[in-house]
């Protein structure tokens, strides 16, 4: 009796613990002040979380709207020349005016202008490849004045200018150093479309003389150069750049002199 009576009760108990212990999940665990505690936070997944692979453009790359630059882009460019030429023809003609006084004659830049259109092809995040088509505006200035010291208080000018013009199309390497910055490298075919030479004379502040005359049948019609420089291409698609055309083959047809044009130029493009 007593036995069953132990059991009823251990029953009992067991039945209020179970049911305090229900009612305080219930209602949250509490501190020892009795206050609810915060509720765990819960366990994240054990299943790894993939993120979105984060796309880094290319130093060459396209606005960020065209989703990089993986295809061919194309652009415009044009800027200023400053054009020479280097060789035996211009060393000839100032020993032809040896007999005048030192310093008569001084050879200088012509400036000119280029524009033309090209294509961006890129091989790698760092690498591309370059053709391009330009009209050029080359040749040079010489100036010095009547070599007859009697004449001086006249104050004779001499100019004779070599005016040339070429459809240039080079095919440059594009090597970025870093992002926008880039380094360029190529060989350069030029296509002569006009050889002209203009003399002009004056004294005393006035042209008294002026010819032209046309040279086209005595340069050759392609002439070659090599081509380098550096540049930087925003992402908004506008560049600059400055450059340097060596030319590698003599000017004159008839191979009686050695001449080569040289050109510095800088200038501006955009790329679509």
């Amino acid at each position: 009796m007593k036995i069953s009576r132990l059991s009823g009760g251990l029953a009992a108990a067991c039945l209020f613990i179970s049911a305090f212990a229900g009612s305080a999940s219930a209602q949250g665990a509490r501190d020892a002040y009795g206050n609810p505690k915060a509720a765990p936070s819960p366990r994240p997944n054990s299943a790894p979380v993939r993120r979105a692979p984060v796309r880094t453009q290319p130093s060459y790359s396209a606005p960020a709207s065209t989703g990089g630059n993986s295809s061919v882009r194309f652009g415009l460019r044009g800027g200023l020349n400053l054009a020479d030429v280097q060789g035996d023809a211009v060393k000839s003609f100032t020993d032809l005016t040896s007999y005048a006084p030192e310093g008569s004659i001084s050879r200088q830049m012509r400036p000119g202008f280029y524009a033309g259109l090209y294509a961006t092809l890129p091989l790698g995040p760092s690498f591309a490849i370059e053709p391009g088509i330009t009209y050029s505006e080359k040749g040079t200035v010489l100036r010095g004045r009547v070599p007859v010291p009697a004449l001086d208080f006249l104050n004779t000018q001499l100019t004779g200018t070599a005016r040339l013009a070429y459809i240039d199309v080079p095919v440059l390497a594009k090597v970025f150093v870093t992002p926008g910055f880039y380094l360029y490298a190529g060989p350069q075919a030029s296509f002569l479309v006009s050889g002209k030479a203009r003399v002009e004379a004056g004294a005393l502040g006035f042209n008294a003389y002026r010819q032209d005359f046309d040279l086209s049948n005595q340069l050759r019609k392609i002439d070659f150069a090599a081509v380098g420089g550096l540049g930087y291409q925003f992402e908004s698609g506008l560049g600059l750049s400055a450059g340097y055309d060596y030319g590698l083959s003599s000017l004159d047809s008839g191979n009686r002199f050695d001449a080569q044009n040289r050109v510095v130029k800088v200038g501006l493009n955009y790329s679509f």
